[in-house]
């Protein structure tokens, strides 16, 4: 492997779980990466006063910043598996922390810290490639959210992460519409559950918005459905 190459991967390696101040730098080019996927997936998930919205993978905390304008008096939480994203959100939000309106924690995906039920809304931008194969973060992504309630997860096409050097098979799981929807499924989403769009990010840039709805009448379970 040449240089070139380990640094490709290094990149990989920060995108997946940014540290350092390597990590820091990361973070300031997801916030501005990600703006018009954050955008997107929130306008699809039609944020209602008095929601409760959980953010898988917060980052910089961007996301979160725009949900709490959003809430009214909500609540917004976010889970993040980076201290150094913890540390980089919590001072973007610093405000709506204090008031309690935002909740942040550090912690992995696979057995999230909430109750059955007990979720509105569910965003996940562009941390999909990092989900296990098992689909247990959609799993418990389902379980805590609301009969009714609904997740907006959003990838870049598959197509497009082939021609980036950072996003290599041993750092990013990349998707295509039917295999993201796969995910949703085997997360325990049935067919009539989910719909995945093609969206236009700009640039040349393809993206996948894929949605799941909660049956009213399904409280929570934590066995996929194949």
């Amino acid at each position: 492997m040449n240089g070139l190459d380990g640094a490709w991967k290094a990149l990989g390696r920060q995108l997946r779980h940014p540290s350092g101040v390597a990590g820091r730098v990361i973070g300031h080019a997801m916030a501005i990466a990600n703006r018009r996927p954050n955008r997107i997936a929130i306008d699809a998930l039609e944020i209602a006063p008095g929601d409760v919205v959980l953010e898988l993978g917060f980052g910089p905390g961007r996301a979160i910043k725009q949900l709490a304008s959003l809430i009214g008096d909500g609540h917004v939480l976010g889970i993040d598996q980076s201290a150094t994203m913890l540390a980089q959100a919590s001072r973007h939000n610093r405000q709506a922390i204090t008031s309690g309106r935002v909740e942040l924690r550090q912690r992995p995906f696979d057995a999230l810290p909430w109750p059955t039920a007990s979720v509105d809304k569910v965003l996940a931008v562009n941390t999909a490639y990092f989900f296990r194969p098992d689909a247990i973060e959609i799993l418990e992504a389902r379980r805590v959210l609301r009969p009714g309630g609904l997740m907006a997860l959003y990838a870049t096409d598959g197509s497009v992460m082939a021609r980036w050097r950072f996003s290599g098979p041993d750092t990013h799981r990349t998707f295509d519409r039917e295999s993201l929807a796969v995910l949703l499924r085997n997360g325990g989403f049935d067919d009539g559950e989910v719909t995945v769009t093609r969206v236009d990010i700009g640039f040349g840039i393809a993206g996948l918005l894929a949605l799941g709805r909660k049956p009213i009448g399904i409280v929570g379970d934590r066995q996929a459905r194949r």
